[in-house]
């Protein structure tokens, strides 16, 4: 028997926000603090900044917005902060934001996928507010992963399995 949609929708989002966490504590080892922090101007955002930012919107529209768990988010610190936070600090809150938010993405029914929410003013489904969270969360990790391959010249290798180079094992949130 086929595992039921919504099943398969839930399971691929939760791979997906582990995948992308992975990459994201990647990225954040190869840079210095420095690195993290650096900005080429006032209306970019350094690499911590973009962490600091999906940690708060994983937390406000999955933990808060569909696990019932206070909304403690200040949206404009994520901008505006310039530093103080480590790169190590910064994989163990955005790891820390990912582990909690898993339980509560997988744990939701078909029927509650349905259901109506309104998180930062818009009304959405729950099912339309996890998919947001991910593509949110793989557009800014896009971003550091780009931010990360100027300031390093590195190619990560994310993707040597399709050019017949030996592919870099991926680490999800949680492992070393």
């Amino acid at each position: 028997m086929a595992e039921p949609l919504h099943l398969l929708f839930l399971e691929f989002e939760t791979r997906k926000l582990q995948q992308l966490t992975g990459r994201i504590k990647d990225c954040l080892s190869r840079l210095t603090n420095e690195q993290i922090w650096a900005r080429g101007g006032d209306n970019e955002n350094a690499v911590g900044n973009l962490v600091l930012h999906l940690s708060g919107n994983v937390r406000q529209w999955i933990i808060a917005s569909l696990g019932g768990q206070a909304d403690l988010r200040v949206r404009d610190l994520e901008f505006s902060t310039r530093g103080g936070t480590s790169g190590a600090e910064l994989i163990e809150s955005i790891e820390s934001v990912v582990r909690e938010a898993l339980p509560v993405i997988a744990s939701l029914s078909a029927e509650r996928l349905a259901e109506r929410v309104v998180v930062q003013k818009y009304d959405v489904s729950v099912l339309e507010a996890v998919a947001h969270v991910v593509e949110h969360f793989a557009q800014h990790t896009g971003q550091i992963i780009f931010a990360t391959k100027l300031m390093t010249g590195d190619d990560p290798g994310y993707y040597a399995h399709l050019s017949g180079s030996k592919p870099k094992p991926e680490k999800a949130a949680g492992q070393p």
